[in-house]
Parts: C-alpha cells; structure tokens; sequence
C-alpha cells in the first residue's frame, strides 16, 4: 500500500490548514467543492474495499491481465463517477472528512495485509475504463485515483484564489 499511504499523505498535505468554510465552497455550480472531493475519495476508497472482500469470498477467477492503472492520474481523461460515489452537498468538516477517510484507508490496508496475494491475483472485477482488474491491482489503484483528485484539489484551490 506504499502507493496509497504517500497518495493519503500528499492528500492531507493539501486540505490541511483550510477552513471548513473553504472546503464547502464550489467554484461553480457544476464543479466539486474539496469536500466532495474528499467525500468521494472514501466513498470510493470503501466501495472498492467491500467489493474486493465480496469477491474474495464469492468471486471467480477472473486472471485479469496487468492493467496500467497508473494512467488513473491523467485529468485529461475524463470519468463519471460510479452512483456510490458521488457526494452529497451536505456541509462537512475536515475532521469528520478525515475520520472517515482513516475508517476506509484502515479497511482496505487490513484486507492487503491479511489476504492471501495468490487469491488477490486470481479474483478481480471490472474498471469502467480497464475492464477486468485484479483485486491485487484495485488496492493501488485507490492511491492512484486519491493522485488524480489531488490534482483536482489544486485545480479548485487555484479556482479559489487559494495560494498553493
């Protein structure tokens, strides 16, 4: 998980220090404040750790070919996101953000850490843009999703007039 504990660090590194008013302020009605941002962050960090434990139990065998999910960063390409994980407008502070973003994180760090690789290699579920991912895959794939909103959050601090 070396991947997803810089990406959570370079995170906090960056929404630390801002007021709860700050991170509920939206640049435009259709863009993300930074607290949707980080609400969606662990909406997605928890979805993808309940469905890799549900695969683990119940999965087949999908022997998913390396993916490079890596290429989750670029801003160019452009995703919706998944129904679970698109945030509230509720207001929210970064306190309550980052209790929930550690109940996540801790969660996926625990199934990496007490699965077998062998059954993280051979089970697997489909990405949107990748197809078929290895469960083994999904795990970094969260610290390269929470890179590319980390990009985001910048784009709306900047957006804010927020020095960087």
């Amino acid at each position: 998980m070396l991947i997803n504990d810089k990406a959570r660090e370079d995170l906090y590194n960056e929404v630390d220090g801002l007021s709860d008013e700050i991170l509920n302020k939206k640049p435009s009605d259709h863009e993300w404040s930074i607290k949707q941002i980080l609400e969606h962050l662990y909406l997605m960090e928890g979805g993808i750790g309940k469905t890799i434990a549900h695969q683990l139990k119940n999965g087949e065998a999908v022997n998913a070919s390396s993916k490079r999910i890596e290429a989750t960063i670029n801003r160019e390409i452009k995703v919706d996101a998944p129904e679970f994980a698109v945030p509230s407008d509720e207001f929210a502070t970064l306190e309550e953000l980052k209790h929930s973003l550690a109940a996540t994180h801790q969660k996926l760090r625990e199934i990496d850490n007490t699965t077998d690789e062998k059954d993280l290699d051979e089970k697997g579920f489909p990405h949107p843009i990748f197809g078929d991912i290895s469960l083994k895959q999904w795990i970094p794939f969260v610290g390269y999703h929470e890179q590319r909103h980390i990009l985001q959050i910048k784009e709306v601090k900047e957006k804010l007039g927020i020095k960087l």
